[in-house]
């Protein structure tokens, strides 16, 4: 049986979270632009600090399992 609840909550985290799709923080002009399409170095940085500290609490506190035959 292969456990497949990290890798989909990992992709929805990984579209959802991505720089500038839908909001980035911190933008160039602002504190949060929502839907501007762009990003920058620190924006990345804590886009993926957010990621990995939803990632974590999902997968390792709440415990995620999707479990296929």
């Amino acid at each position: 049986m292969a456990d497949w609840g990290p890798v989909v909550i990992a992709v929805i985290l990984f579209i959802l979270l991505s720089p500038g799709l839908l909001i980035q923080m911190p933008a160039t002009r602002r504190a949060i632009e929502f839907g501007n399409m762009s990003t920058s170095g620190i924006s990345i940085l804590v886009h993926a600090v957010i990621f990995f500290g939803i990632l974590t609490i999902l997968v390792i506190a709440v415990g995620v399992h999707i479990h296929t035959d």
